[in-house]
């Protein structure tokens, strides 16, 4: 049975379930946005002055990881004297963007560990916590992207923190060298104790800032949601969060079936070989590793011979097996999960997609092998047009829909509370429907920010108002639920529901199952 609501009935009080506090009194009434941390002093800049929010940019909460301390775990920042401000973003990580010509982003550099946080509350506040961990494939992106701006979330009672994290060979490379120095013969997972390290700069920190290090929230979206979901499997964020959002991105799959890391570290041989151009493995030295310049180990890393799967592995500390074994045993972390995908995931695929019938049935065959009759029944192709889109449909079910609904399902098992969603509001005018991180915006309440791709409208405004309050809810309470907003019951392998957020939002039951319950069948297999 559907239950349908009208979005635009929904009058969201904001200070649900996230303390009484005065959102108008801000730090400026502690002492000018001057905050004290366990390194030194910071001070904010005021970016709504009529809701008391301030935003503290460019924090460091690691050592720079350079010289001797690339392809390490962070170390602990040095602490420093007097007041530093904090008005501007750090760098971002290294990664491959394009050159940054109008300065209209922060500049690329190695030393990229630095967070940032929005808020309106003071010390001893204690509001719920969330914290972002950007997209981008690990890599690209950066905490600084504008439509993670926290002011719109800060303004309905949380605090927000977005991070920077080491991307691509920076942040994932397994190397023998770096195995056989390290204290737990691990390597490769740099990112990930990246963001370790910033949730544990949370819970030392967050409380200066009147957020309550007993109610952190962790969300992302793709890689970021691919983060989370590594964190949630990790006993080394055991205790630095509380629930956890993931958005269109899980790691059971393809991805969570990592090679063991005697084949990743296989590969880092050669591009260690390649990046400091040798003859053989038995002339890498780590020290001549760390003296190459970052543009050469970005280089090296395009190239056939030093390609670097970038994603984390299974090393026996930071993951001690695969996503879906620890899930599948039941020694994830065990928190509440909001999880769920887009209608349109499939887009990014466009450009391998068959465009007519006999290609499709040779992919398919080829892809599936003996199940291919059975991916067809499902998937049925039998013109151009109807090949194209059910490639496409397949490569979203199978990457994202079956990825969060396998995430819900063993939250539910564990005793933990999920919540599966689907996003299928159309962006106006976009010619992709609704494409990979398209709900984004929506979540961040940030539909106006600048470099926005769409001319948003009210019914939008009203999604992104429903979708940012369940958000909040949910980091305060565990539950996304509140008085004013459309129940959403919490996903249960039975009832196999889902909210959807389209022009409406509608709890829907089965929603492709079929499509689904046959990725249960493939993965089962393997």
């Amino acid at each position: 049975m559907k239950h349908r609501m009208s979005v635009s009935a929904l009058i969201v009080v904001l200070s649900l379930a996230v303390g009484a506090c005065d959102t108008t009194t801000s730090l400026a009434a502690v002492d000018d946005g001057l905050v004290t941390l366990d390194s030194g002093q910071i001070r904010g800049a005021i970016v709504d002055d009529a809701a008391g929010i301030w935003a503290f940019k460019g924090i460091p909460f690691a050592a720079p990881p350079v010289g001797e301390l690339r392809w390490r775990p962070p170390q602990p920042v040095a602490s420093w004297r007097g007041a530093q401000e904090a008005g501007a973003f750090g760098p971002r990580c290294i990664q491959g963007s394009r050159p940054n010509a109008d300065n209209s982003l922060p500049p690329l550099d190695e030393d990229c560990l630095y967070l940032n946080v929005w808020t309106a509350a003071e010390p001893g506040d204690d509001r719920p916590v969330m914290v972002w961990i950007h997209g981008g494939a690990l890599t690209g992106g950066a905490g600084s992207g504008g439509s993670y701006d926290g002011t719109s979330l800060a303004r309905r009672g949380v605090v927000l923190v977005t991070v920077n994290y080491r991307l691509g060979p920076f942040g994932y490379l397994a190397h023998p060298l770096l195995s056989a120095e390290s204290d737990h013969r691990a390597s490769g997972n740099y990112g990930v104790l990246d963001q370790i390290a910033a949730l544990e700069w949370v819970k030392r920190n967050i409380e200066a800032f009147g957020g309550d290090a007993d109610r952190v929230t962790i969300f992302g979206e793709s890689a970021g949601s691919w983060s989370v979901h590594t964190l949630v499997a990790s006993p080394l964020a055991r205790g630095l969060f509380h629930r956890a959002i993931g958005e269109s991105g899980g790691v059971f799959g393809s991805y969570g079936a990592t090679p063991a890391l005697k084949t990743v570290e296989a590969e880092g041989e050669r591009f260690g070989v390649a990046l400091v151009g040798v003859d053989g493995p038995a002339d890498v030295t780590l020290a001549a590793m760390r003296a190459t310049s970052a543009d050469d180990v970005m280089a090296t890393s395009r190239t056939p011979e030093g390609r670097v799967r970038t994603r984390p592995v299974v090393d026996g500390w930071v993951l001690p097996d695969t996503a879906l074994a620890i899930f599948e045993s039941g020694q994830q972390n065990r928190v509440p999960v909001i999880v769920g995908w887009n209608a349109d995931e499939g887009s990014l695929a466009v450009r391998n997609a068959p465009e007519e019938v006999d290609a499709y049935r040779t992919w398919a065959r080829a892809t599936y092998g003996d199940a291919a009759d059975a991916f067809l029944q499902v998937y049925e192709g039998t013109t151009p047009e109807a090949a194209t889109a059910a490639f496409l449909k397949a490569y979203g079910d199978q990457n994202f829909g079956w990825e969060m609904r396998q995430w819900a399902r063993l939250t539910q098992t564990a005793g933990q509370p999920a919540y599966l969603y689907h996003f299928s509001r159309v962006p106006p005018g976009s010619p992709t429907g609704v494409y990979h991180a398209a709900e984004i915006r929506y979540v961040f309440d940030n539909l106006q920010a600048p470099g926005g791709r769409h001319a948003y409208t009210e019914i939008d405004a009203r999604v992104s108002d429903l979708m940012a309050s369940y958000w909040v809810s949910f980091a305060a309470t565990g539950d996304p639920n509140a008085d004013g907003l459309q129940a959403w019951p919490a996903y249960t392998a039975a009832g196999d529901q889902l909210l959807e957020f389209g022009d409406t939002a509608e709890v829907r039951h089965g929603f492709r199952k079929a499509e689904l319950d046959y990725f249960d069948r493939h993965y089962a297999d393997r």
